[in-house]
């Protein structure tokens, strides 16, 4: 679903960047490294703040980068205008069906835009189509816990139904063949879950 007035303010302002740059990037690089050289998808890229981190912090090869919003990929567009378009490519997109090909990117990229999906498990499974066997999944997502508090019910909009726990979602990317174990973290008072997960070469 698309963001209400309200989110985006929240989500597209100084400090939510600074946290962005500061904070998530730092702990998912301790958890997964650096996908230097890679093809890394992110999904509801927003205005780009974090598709500017994965080209510029993680040293991605290749950025594609999609939201559900219109205006948020123009806004992305303007925001990255200089980077070249052999490095980039910016589109309007869902994360239940993402437009690639199975085993397409080395990484994918979520900076807490799963919560807002009502069937979310499809967004999971499309995750783990589009990684390749080896492949990793940087997510940063918002728990039933945050979104029964007063404020997200009162000013942000989120699906009632289908909510989950940190270990409700680690579970479905385990089912989906997302190792996680235990490479991943709960903050600000478990509102959040934060982790790298590695897709499963089943050959092997």
């Amino acid at each position: 679903m698309i963001l209400n007035t309200a989110e985006k303010l929240l989500m597209n302002n100084p400090i939510r960047s600074f946290i962005q740059w500061n904070k998530e990037a730092a702990m998912f690089e301790e958890m997964g490294g650096k996908v230097s050289g890679h093809k890394v998808l992110e999904i509801g890229c927003g205005r780009g703040i974090g598709t500017e981190i994965i080209l510029d912090h993680f040293e991605a090869g290749e950025v594609h980068a999609f939201d559900l919003d219109p205006y948020m990929i123009e806004l992305a567009k303007k925001r990255l205008s200089g980077i070249s378009g052999e490095k980039l490519n910016l589109f309007v997109g869902d994360a239940e069906n993402i437009d690639a090909p199975n085993n397409t990117y080395d990484s994918v990229f979520d900076f807490g835009i799963v919560h807002h999906i009502p069937q979310w498990q499809n967004s999971i499974k499309e995750i783990a189509r589009v990684l390749k066997p080896g492949g990793k999944f940087y997510f940063e997502e918002v728990t039933q816990k945050a979104l029964n508090r007063w404020f997200y019910r009162t000013f942000l909009e989120h699906p009632t139904e289908n909510r989950f726990s940190g270990k409700q979602f680690v579970a479905e990317l385990e089912e989906s063949g997302i190792q996680v174990g235990g490479n991943f973290t709960y903050w600000l008072f478990d509102d959040l879950v934060l982790g790298v997960g590695t897709k499963r070469n089943l050959k092997s």
